[in-house]
């Protein structure tokens, strides 16, 4: 039994290796594990041992643990069952244990204990399945989309093992081979209700082995099989997590050089399933089919075709349905039934294709599904390899970003203005902004990269404002580029254009080097990653913080005092690229809490659950036209804090927040006095005792 079955699953197992690696080679994993042990030793202990990412679901998350720590801790009872059935075999009498800690009684216990939880932990999920069943609750299940049937076998499959176990050491209790004379508390109450018998031993110990084995070829050939390959992902994830800065495209495992004459235009991207690296196959078995990346989407959330979860479980069973014709031979391929050739030639993204365009361009960027998945799987670097394709190779996206991108093109913004209004604002201030002629001044400490939206969109120009006026108050020196300043290349790199993000990029990264800036301070979370996260995969290596850190920092030194009272109930939105992205949660809040008056009433998606406003990924120059707009989604969880402002720390966010609140307010749904500011803005208000200037 033994031998078969480990053949079969050896034999499952090279073929998904084989699989896995028809792909391109992913070199950077492997370098990055092995260039920081401490990193990944942590995330082992702590992801998988700890199972820190399943505990911030309390119930489904204390279940899952204690049925994963079963399967480590009942291992010793398979030691002890083979070496009862080979010390049978060989002396007549199985009375085996584990050399040394093999009768000492607080193992018996504990292989007890966990067996008992484990029983319980399946309860649990049969009710959390039950209770959340997609016949009941169709989209709004998480498990809408999942391969249920698999997942029931499995939980059944697992209830064999625990009962079998009991059965095998009652009986070995009754006939005086069992291990442990005490501590095994519910074996020997098993062994209370059955008959002393020596052939009943042999069968539980037959029975609990052959389950087992049947197990473990189920194991490999299901979604299971992420109880073998989920250390595996997060041993090659990316540290500290897979949010932040987008990846670096890449050919046959290098960076792309976009001045290298050799090259391949057409390979830029992914086009088809098998220019998918090991890392990415390794996603694909990875998928538990939990739904909790498709439970906190916010494009899911909004009735949009896009699912993170269907997303990854489509590209796994396209590639599983074409696995034998890729592993096949010339001659074999020549023989392929029209199914299969229909199955081989269906494109990777189309209307007909494995996905359908529609769920590539509703995705925001937000990591909602990243920062939920409990295996570590890397949902947007595949939507972006995807997008880069379509948009690289394909010539196909919407509409209306191609605007964005020939305004970045020709004017180095996306909304196509003049370079020469990007110091406009400064005129509106009361006192001297130094601008960079050159070099940086030497006075000054840090760089105010102002953003496109934050010099020429005419709601984030105020939070421009309050920030330059707070860092005047403060005494902290800073200068601005001015007309020198570009797109940080952001919405093109999140829309798939790479080779416009690198144009934009090292341009940016010239002008930063030649000026001698060291230290940055930018309002816009997504300047705020790319010049922090993504500048030095070009070179561009500088000490960037978000206006809100420095302003906390700034409360906190007294160099800043708010001391009028606002008298008001506030509820904070967590920009996706400030807070998920790049960790900042505490800062914004840590501001308003020092205001005098200020109530602050949490939303109830916020921090790490934080709801996106619609605007990352590109998508603040699309249209929205499947289901519910994002924004008003938000928006509508807002309203049910009755709050009288909504703060947030993010000009896409203002626009996005701001767009929807007018809208209710046309519509009677809001109150007149009801704005969105940015959080700078309610700080310099309660330092100078003047209004706020909405946005």
């Amino acid at each position: 039994m033994t031998v078969v079955a480990l053949a079969l699953a050896a034999r499952r197992v090279v073929f998904l290796y084989k699989l896995a690696t028809i792909g391109p080679p992913a070199p950077e994993r492997i370098e990055y594990a092995k260039n920081n042990v401490g990193a990944e030793v942590k995330a082992q202990l702590v992801e998988v041992f700890g199972q820190k990412k399943l505990l911030k679901w309390t119930p489904s998350g204390v279940a899952h643990f204690f049925v994963m720590w079963a399967f480590f801790i009942l291992a010793t009872v398979y030691v002890e069952a083979y070496g009862a059935l080979i010390q049978g075999a060989i002396t007549g009498t199985p009375d085996f244990h584990i050399p040394i800690i093999g009768t000492w009684p607080a193992l018996g216990f504990l292989q007890d204990f966990i067996a008992l939880a484990c029983l319980l932990g399946l309860a649990a999920f049969a009710i959390i399945r039950i209770k959340n069943s997609p016949k009941k609750l169709g989209r709004g299940s998480r498990f809408s989309g999942s391969h249920l049937g698999g997942a029931w076998l499995v939980l059944f499959m697992i209830f064999n093992v625990i009962w079998t176990l009991f059965l095998a050491r009652g009986a070995a209790v009754n006939t005086g081979n069992f291990p442990y004379e005490s501590g095994a508390f519910i074996s020997e109450a098993v062994a209370r209700v059955l008959p002393t018998s020596t052939l009943l031993e042999e069968i539980g110990l037959l029975l609990h082995i052959g389950v087992m084995l049947v197990f473990l070829v189920i194991v490999v050939n299901s979604k299971h099989m992420h109880i073998f390959t989920a250390p595996m992902n997060v041993l090659f994830s990316r540290r500290p997590d897979a949010l932040g800065p987008a990846q670096e495209m890449r050919i046959d495992g290098k960076v792309v050089d976009f001045e290298d004459e050799d090259l391949d235009g057409d390979r830029l991207g992914r086009g088809k399933i098998t220019d998918t690296t090991w890392k990415g196959f390794l996603d694909f078995y990875t998928c538990t089919e939990c739904g909790r990346c498709q439970s906190q989407c916010p494009a899911w959330n909004t009735d949009k075709p896009l699912s993170p979860k269907m997303l990854i479980l489509d590209q796994r069973d396209h590639v599983f349905a074409i696995a034998p014709y890729l592993m096949a031979t010339e001659e074999q391929r020549a023989h392929a039934g029209q199914d299969v050739l229909a199955l081989l030639e269906k494109p990777l993204v189309g209307e007909d294709g494995v996905i359908h365009p529609d769920v590539l361009w509703s995705c925001t960027n937000c990591g909602a599904c990243v920062e939920q998945c409990p295996v570590d799987i890397e949902h947007i670097d595949h939507i972006l390899d995807m997008r880069r394709y379509q948009v690289m190779v394909e010539s196909s996206f919407p509409s209306e970003a191609g605007v964005m991108v020939k305004n970045l093109e020709n004017k180095g913004n996306p909304w196509g203005m003049s370079e020469m209004k990007r110091a406009d604002w400064i005129e509106e201030l009361d006192f001297e902004v130094q601008m960079v002629d050159e070099k940086m001044p030497e006075d000054t400490e840090y760089l105010f990269w102002v953003g496109c939206a934050g010099a020429l969109e005419d709601r984030a120009k105020k939070t421009t404002k309050a920030v330059a006026e707070l860092l005047h108050i403060a005494d902290v020196k800073f200068a601005v580029l001015g007309p020198m300043e570009a797109c940080t290349g952001d919405p093109a790199r999140r829309l798939g254009m790479e080779f416009l993000f690198n144009m934009l990029a090292q341009q940016n990264i010239e002008t930063l080097n030649e000026a001698g800036v060291k230290k940055i301070v930018a309002t816009c979370p997504h300047c705020f990653n790319t010049l922090a996260n993504e500048y030095p995969q070009l070179g561009g290596h500088y000490e960037v913080v978000h206006h809100t850190q420095l302003l906390a920092k700034l409360v906190d030194e007294g160099k800043l005092v708010p001391v009028t009272p606002i008298e008001e109930k506030i509820t904070y939105h967590d920009p996706c690229f400030l807070g998920r992205h790049n960790k900042v949660y505490s800062q914004p809040r840590d501001i308003m809490s020092k205001v005098p008056g200020v109530k602050s009433q949490e939303m109830h998606r916020h921090k790490e659950r934080g709801f996106c406003c619609g605007a990352g990924g590109a998508r603040m120059w699309m249209e929205e036209r499947i289901g519910k707009r994002i924004n008003t989604e938000r928006v509508d969880e807002a309203l049910t804090t009755d709050p009288d402002t909504i703060s947030t720390a993010c000009p896409f966010c203002l626009v996005m927040l701001g767009d929807s609140i007018n809208e209710k307010k046309n519509a009677g749904e809001a109150k007149e006095t009801l704005e969105v500011v940015d959080v700078s803005q309610l700080l310099i208000k309660s330092i100078k005792g003047e209004p706020v200037e909405a946005s």
